[in-house]
């Protein structure tokens, strides 16, 4: 099998891609204000909570959807996958860069005023 050039650009913009992707993800799933995805938290932090003593407290899967180092590694998980499953395709770069896409002009938009 011979690698060419272009095999190495789509397998880096890829990589890059794959990335902010996931990072938009895992913000939005950790830190975001939009409804459903505050609401997908508060459910989760309801069945993962455990009470002793009378006291709620963190059980061993609440830090899932509040950690950013905790979420990242399982939604990257299928993003990664379907990568691989689907030898990136159409639909992958169309969501994915979406997502990335999403994300940088968001931090663009942040620093611009600064």
């Amino acid at each position: 099998m011979v690698v060419t050039a272009l095999d190495i650009f789509e397998i880096i913009a890829a990589v890059v891609v794959g990335i902010l992707s996931v990072a938009r993800l895992t913000r939005l799933l950790v830190l975001d204000t939009w409804p459903p995805v505050v609401a997908l938290r508060d459910w989760w932090d309801s069945k993962t909570s455990v009470r002793e003593d009378g006291e709620e407290r963190e059980g061993p899967w609440y830090a899932l959807v509040s950690c950013p180092y905790c979420a990242a590694p399982w939604l990257t998980l299928p993003i990664l996958a379907w990568a691989v499953l689907s030898d990136t395709h159409w639909t992958w770069w169309l969501f994915n860069g979406w997502l990335a896409a999403a994300y940088i002009a968001a931090i663009i938009v942040v620093k611009d005023g600064e």
